[in-house]
């Protein structure tokens, strides 16, 4: 029984048979999407689906590709008024020598590069960012004071261990000096300000991180990739929202992606509607886009570096790394309050 690079379906085999209700056996397995975040693969019994998530290939950045953490918030968000896809099981280390998650396969689209967005109309267009920050506000609202939500991170002090957990990122994954890096974060450090009230906080919120539904892709079916996912100030995800819209991140989804396609709505349009929808006034929003440009920046670098060690699948990687540089000076514009 051979499976695709990074699932042992033997093994699979065996933990889908003691974990999962129903399952038929005879597991057949094909990568998604291989491995700018984690490993994303389709897997079925020929009855049912499922979707396995693994960390990538090689040498991983320390609390990064968190497959409990990612289990946890979709299993904790069930029945929140967030759409998510159904929890069904969480392995360990001893199945496929990393952990892994496994959530129920949700049918829609997924709406990664520019192309996708071909016969929608302009309105279309709108309606589904809109849509997105709506869901994106949705999220913001739930109670993380109350369970199972309130035991799932630890928001006060989440700023600064951002600042300073993605410079020590760039620490680890740097394929070359950039001055510009230690600039962005002296300004942001010298910067941080205090956190807004608490929220559930995706870090990595966008439209190619959500499942639409074929017939409405208004309709968000379901949020996914929860990897990043912590309690925290819900202006950092807003801000990461908007800066995807910036064109500088394109070359990160191989030059097309969908969040940069002129036809979306303007940053100051999604700030604009996720403020009427959440009540919430965006505040420091220099640092705030700082700090997201930051952050997009350490983790193209990241995945140029896996790239060049030959540890990502499928294609579209070779120009990921010409990203870092334009993200990096995008947060120095940002966090000096310039325009942008």
């Amino acid at each position: 029984m051979s499976g695709p690079d990074g699932l042992d379906l033997v093994a699979l085999d065996r933990f889908l048979t003691d974990h999962v209700e129903g399952y038929r056996g005879g597991v057949t397995a094909e990568l998604v999407s291989g491995g700018r975040s984690n490993l994303t693969y389709r897997v079925t019994d020929g009855a049912a689906t499922w979707i396995l998530r693994r960390p990538p290939l090689g040498t991983l950045t320390p609390s990064a590709h968190d497959m409990g953490r990612e289990f946890r918030f979709v299993a904790a968000l069930a029945g929140s008024g967030v759409p998510v896809a159904p929890a069904v099981a969480l392995a360990d280390e001893s199945v496929l020598g990393v952990p892994f998650a496994l959530t129920g396969f949700v049918d829609g689209i997924v709406v990664r590069g520019e192309a996708d967005l071909a016969g929608w109309s302009d309105a279309m267009v709108r309606d589904c960012a809109f849509a997105l920050v709506d869901t994106l506000a949705a999220l913001h609202a739930v109670d993380v004071t109350a369970d199972p939500v309130a035991g799932l991170g630890k928001p006060t002090g989440y700023l600064r261990r951002q600042v300073d957990r993605w410079y020590s990122q760039w620490q680890r994954v740097r394929t070359r000096d950039l001055p510009d890096v230690d600039t962005l974060h002296a300004l942001l450090d010298a910067s941080c300000p205090a956190e807004s009230a608490a929220a559930v906080v995706h870090g990595d919120f966008r439209i190619d991180n959500a499942i639409l539904d074929r017939a409405d892709p208004s309709r968000v079916l379901a949020v996914v990739d929860w990897e990043m996912a912590t309690l925290g100030d819900p202006l950092a995800d807003l801000a990461l929202h908007t800066v995807y819209r910036d064109e500088v991140f394109a070359p990160v989804l191989a030059g097309t992606a969908a969040s940069t396609s002129a036809r979306m709505p303007a940053p100051d349009e999604l700030v604009a509607r996720y403020t009427a929808v959440s009540q919430r006034e965006p505040r420091d929003w220099a640092f705030h886009r700082g700090l997201a440009y930051l952050k997009i920046a350490v983790i193209a670098e990241g995945i140029h570096e896996r790239h060049l060690r030959g540890d990502t699948r499928g294609e579209g990687f070779e120009g990921i790394g010409d990203a870092t540089a334009p993200l990096v000076a995008a947060g120095l514009t940002a966090a000096r309050g310039s325009a942008g």
